[in-house]
Order: C-alpha cells, then sequence, then structure tokens
C-alpha cells in the first residue's frame, strides 16, 4: 500500500530524529527561561535596589551568553546535527583558534536551535495534551474535563468539532516538527559548516601531507634505489669473475652485504616516519632518539666508500665550511650527491666519477660529472631526476643536468640563508 505523499513526512523516521534535536535546543533553553523568570519577579516584585538587580542581571546575562559562542558549543552543534539531522558535516578543526566568522555563524546557529526548541516544546506541552483530551472524549474518555468547556463557537456538546480540532492540532504539530527539521537541516550546512578560513587551513594540511609523501617517496627511491644499484653491480661483476677471481667476488659479496644492511636503515627510518607522520613535532627527532640520525653530508665518506665498492672510481673535492651547513640543507645535500653517484654507476659504467663541494658565502654547490657511457638520454626516463629537481625547488634553489662535452654534468646551487636549521 502506497501512502499518500502528503502524509510521508509524518511517518518517517527522520522527521522524529530531528525532532529530538529541536527538543534539545528546548531542553537548553529552560534555563534561559528561569532566569528570565527570576528576574523579572526580582524587578517587578523585590525590594532590593534596582540598580544592584540590573548589575546581576547584566552579569548574568554575559555569563549566559559566553558558551553561545565558545568553540566546544559549536562542536557539540557539530555533533548533534551528524547525528540526528542526518548532515554531512566535516569534524571541527582540533587545534586552533576559531575565527570570528565561525563564532558568529555557530552563535546564530545555536540561537535559533533555542527558539526553535522552544517552540516544539511548548507545542508538546499544550497542543499534544489539547488534542489528546479532544480526540478522546469522542469515546467517553475524560468527558469531565470538557464540562462547562467553550473553545470560540464550540461547546461541550460539538464533540465530533473537537475531534476535528484535535486531528488538526496534531497533524500541524507533526507538519511543525517536520518543517522546523528539514529547515534546520538546510541551514546547518551554512551555519556550522567550514568558514573561508577553515577550507584554507584544510587545503594547507592536505598539501602538506602530499609534500610529505612526495619527501619520503624521494627518501625511499633514493636510498633504497642506490643500494639496488650498488648491489646489481657487485652481484654481476662478482658473478663474472667468481672463478677467476675468487677474492674479488667475496669483497663484491661483503659490498652488497653492508650495502643491503644500510638500505635497510633507510627503510626502517623512512617507514617509521611515515608511521609517525601525524606527530609533526615529534618526527624531526625521531631518527635522533632512535640513535640511527639521517644521513647527511658528514657520511659522504661511506657514501663514496659504498659507491668504490661497486667498482666506480670517484674523486671527491670539498672546499668551504660544508659541517656547518644547516641540518636540512647537509641531509637534502647528501641525497643529491647519492643521486647523482646512482645515476653514474646504472648508467655510466665503470668510468670515473668526479664530485665536487663547494660552500661559497650564501650558497651550498654540488657537481657530480661523470662520462655519458651511451646512456644519457636514458636518465631522462626515471624518476632520479625529477625527485632531485623537487628537493632543490623546495630549497629555493637551481639545477642543471645534461650531457657537456662527452659528460654528464649535475649542477645544483642551493641557497643557505633560506633554509630552515632545525
Amino acid at each position: 500500500m502506497t501512502l499518500h505523499p502528503a502524509l510521508a513526512p509524518l511517518v518517517r523516521g527522520t522527521t522524529y530524529r530531528r525532532g529530538v534535536f529541536l527538543l534539545l535546543g528546548g531542553v537548553l533553553l529552560l534555563p534561559y527561561l528561569l532566569l528570565g523568570v527570576l528576574f523579572g519577579s526580582m524587578i517587578s516584585e523585590s525590594s532590593a535596589p534596582r540598580s544592584a538587580i540590573w548589575i546581576v542581571l547584566a552579569a548574568a546575562v554575559v555569563i549566559a551568553a559566553v558558551p553561545i559562542f565558545l568553540g566546544g558549543s559549536r562542536a557539540l552543534e557539530i555533533a548533534a546535527v551528524r547525528a540526528l539531522l542526518d548532515v554531512d558535516l566535516p569534524e571541527p578543526a582540533r587545534s586552533g583558534m576559531l575565527d570570528r566568522e565561525s563564532r558568529l555563524r555557530a552563535a546564530l546557529w545555536i540561537g535559533l536551535h533555542l527558539v526553535s526548541g522552544g517552540l516544539v516544546m511548548w507545542g508538546l506541552i499544550t497542543a499534544l495534551p489539547m488534542s489528546l483530551v479532544f480526540i478522546v472524549q469522542w469515546f467517553g474518555l475524560g468527558s469531565e474535563a470538557m464540562t462547562g468547556a467553550r473553545f470560540g463557537p464550540l461547546d461541550e456538546h460539538d464533540t465530533g468539532w473537537f475531534v476535528a480540532a484535535g486531528l488538526a492540532l496534531l497533524l500541524g504539530l507533526g507538519y511543525a516538527v517536520a518543517g522546523l527539521g528539514a529547515l534546520a537541516a538546510q541551514m546547518a550546512p551554512v551555519l556550522l559548516g567550514p568558514s573561508q578560513t577553515e577550507r584554507v587551513a584544510v587545503l594547507e594540511a592536505r598539501a602538506a601531507q602530499l609534500a610529505e609523501r612526495n619527501r619520503l617517496a624521494r627518501e625511499l627511491h633514493d636510498s633504497v634505489g642506490h643500494a639496488l644499484t650498488v648491489a646489481t653491480v657487485q652481484a654481476g661483476a662478482a658473478r663474472e669473475l667468481l672463478d677467476a677471481d675468487p677474492e674479488f667476488a667475496r669483497r663484491a659479496l661483503s659490498a652488497i652485504e653492508q650495502t643491503a644492511r644500510a638500505a635497510m636503515e633507510d627503510l626502517d627510518q623512512v617507514l617509521g616516519l611515515l608511521r609517525e607522520r601525524d606527530h609533526d613535532a615529534e618526527r624531526d627527532h625521531d631518527a635522533e632518539r632512535d640513535g640511527r640520525p639521517r644521513r647527511d653530508l658528514a657520511d659522504l665518506d661511506r657514501l663514496v666508500a659504498e659507491t668504490r665498492a661497486a667498482g666506480l672510481p670517484v674523486e671527491v673535492e670539498l672546499s668551504g665550511a660544508v659541517d656547518r651547513l644547516p641540518a636540512v640543507l647537509s641531509r637534502e645535500g647528501y641525497r643529491i650527491v647519492q643521486e647523482g653517484l646512482t645515476n653514474a654507476v646504472r648508467h655510466g659504467g665503470r668510468q670515473r666519477v668526479s664530485v665536487r663541494i663547494g660552500v661559497p658565502v650564501g650558497y651550498l654547490e654540488i657537481e657530480v660529472v661523470n662520462p655519458v657511457g651511451g646512456a644519457g638520454d636514458r636518465r631522462r626516463r626515471g624518476r632520479g631526476l625529477a625527485g632531485m629537481r623537487e628537493r632543490v625547488l623546495l630549497l629555493g634553489g637551481r639545477m642543471s643536468a645534461g650531457p657537456e662535452g662527452g659528460d654528464w654534468r649535475v649542477s645544483v646551487r642551493l641557497p643557505t640563508g633560506r633554509v630552515d636549521t632545525a
């Protein structure tokens, strides 16, 4: 059996859930009404000095108004709206002060909630009992309550009209609750939804999360990619010389083991950072607390030794106060050199690689040069150079990479004054 559309709002569960939400507003309104009645009687009947009464009244109004503007009240209203009005509002910000717009909109919402809830509660207290009395008297129940009753042109003998009036009151109350609930559901996103400031904060937080994920992806690519490249080259050389030079094969296997251990340490560190990505204040110090500081240019000798163990001759030239660089710049500089050496191992064969690191005033300069070996174009298809460019751009620097006179040259220039020393 299909219900008439006009009666559908009266039987929906949504209507009654929204009615409960409205009644909550009426319950919250009761203390304000009691205060109003109390001060009204004091002003009209009390013999106390009027000035003292008005001072107390002003203080009471201020105290009563404060909760309406609190962020916690807005959060409670949002929770109630999501649970009872079936409106999918975003969670309020857990930290930070509410802007003025959000406070005013939330205060207006709470005020409307109190007023509409008071009206619904008044209707339930007055109209509902009256309509029930009108209806049950038709069946002879509670007819003594109608003795001598007169409502406009109707008197106690017009039982049929009283039943009709009772049904009309019930229907009117039901439609009023449904209408006010639907209006509240429509207005909730407008008055309780995020302000422009909150939307910008959410977008910034998402952008920061994406940037952090990209940084961790670069960390994995550079550290694990370098280890796999070195291990692959060493394993290939050991296979070719296993019979002719067993001692070299043993050294290659030892180098593979050391490189794999270092890669596991880097992988464990990056995964630890990923697990702790929601704790920004602690994240930068996780490695130090674990006793495994993140690698920086102070670990350059270890990186060069690993690369030389892969059979790649590496020459390093250092100039300037490399040890005084900001921590972030030193770490990113290490990754840039690591990626340059990885590309040299992968594409340049066993030809000599030159690494130059200088710290002129205000800058960190890194240059990695190796013979092209006929593989210059292949580098463009990987993620290594792209990740290197991302690092450089984030640090406000400049980078060039490409063939030059038979060599592949990567040049990076990073400003030291723009980098946070944390």
